[in-house]
């Protein structure tokens, strides 16, 4: 059936592929990929053979189009990219979007990404939180956080590990320096890490640790008035756990 399949693939470690999403790659038509590359190890490590068509955020204005035609002349595509879930601070919501306004059919895998197991191994109410990816790199980014600085929700941010530090400091400066933050990186992989304690022991330890890998930081949201925080206390300075 002519469909476009939405696919996570692993964010570090290649067996958190689900059995269905290679059942999908192989039986696909074609597989759009963020990086052809990235993409052609993970279809090697599985042995599947397929034909690659970039889909990367400097393309897809331009090419969402065709690719829906290609859909709606019977093709089934499957959409990757480099790691996680298409849409998920990577590209996919345009094609998605021109899919289900065209009347084609999409299907979405579960599957990786990395919000979700950092926000669980934080420690903090995963009942209620608000996903915000990665901030603006220079316009905007103090006005937005500034936005969120009463927020309650556990809040979720992405962050590349060169502006980890910078980050940690503009948090500490408008949430407060005792606000309590995790900040995982390398999920999944063998040196996996999550640092927990206060903004401020955190920026600590990692301006003494040079930051390395992609990182999730989870902050814990506004606590309300008079009532204690619902997230771990630790009195002892950050708290740190990496994979054995």
């Amino acid at each position: 059936m002519a469909k476009l399949y939405i696919v996570p693939t692993p964010i570090g470690n290649l067996d958190d592929i689900t059995l269905r999403a290679i059942a999908v790659l192989r039986e696909a038509d074609f597989i759009l990929a963020e990086d052809t590359r990235t993409t052609s190890f993970l279809l090697r490590h599985l042995g599947i053979e397929k034909k690659l068509r970039s889909h990367h955020k400097f393309n897809e204005h331009a090419t969402v189009q065709s690719v829906a035609e290609t859909i709606a002349a019977g093709r089934c595509v499957a959409l990757v990219s480099d790691a996680g879930t298409p849409g998920i601070s990577d590209p996919g919501f345009l094609l998605v979007r021109t899919c289900i306004e065209q009347g084609i059919e999409v299907e979405t895998l579960p599957g990786a990404t990395a919000a979700i197991p950092a926000l669980v191994q934080s420690g903090f109410p995963c009942d209620r939180f608000c996903f915000e990816g990665f901030l603006p790199q220079k316009k905007g980014r103090n006005k937005h956080l500034q936005a969120l600085a009463d927020e309650e929700r556990t809040m979720i941010f992405y962050e590349s590990p060169y502006r980890v530090v910078k980050c940690l400091e503009q948090l500490a400066e408008l949430f407060g320096p005792e606000r309590r933050v995790s900040v995982s990186r390398e999920l999944t992989k063998k040196f996996e890490q999550t640092v927990r304690g206060t903004l401020a022991e955190v920026l600590d330890h990692f301006r003494a640790a040079e930051p390395k890998g992609e990182f999730v930081i989870v902050v814990a949201g506004r606590p309300k008035p008079g009532r204690r925080s619902e997230c771990l206390e630790e009195a002892d300075g950050p708290q740190e756990n990496r994979k054995q």
